[in-house]
């Protein structure tokens, strides 16, 4: 499988409709989800759970296509605690948006 790169809202409109309400819950929702997860990153001591919630950011940006996410999320599951991937992580994400 692969995705083609593509904005959050370019994506859910062609899902659900460009002026589906429900587009714009599920960008919400993807948005607090994965900020969610970002701070989870920031916060973790140890090698699991940096990877397990670097997991859990890749597979919810591989499920909306966002493939700058989901690659780097890839990369922090091979990682533990790293500032300078975080920060890779959070501009991933701030492009998402």
């Amino acid at each position: 499988m692969s995705f083609e790169p593509a904005t959050l809202d370019h994506l859910l409109a062609e899902a659900v409709g460009a002026d589906s309400a429900v587009a714009g819950e599920l960008r919400a929702l993807f948005l607090a989800s994965a900020t969610m997860h970002v701070a989870a990153l920031s916060q973790a001591q140890s090698v699991i759970p940096w990877r397990d919630e670097a997991l859990k950011l890749q597979g919810l940006a591989a499920s909306f296509g966002m493939t700058a996410l989901m690659d780097v999320a890839a990369r922090a599951t091979h990682a533990g605690p790293d500032p300078l991937l975080l920060d890779a992580v959070a501009d991933a994400l701030a492009a998402c948006r």
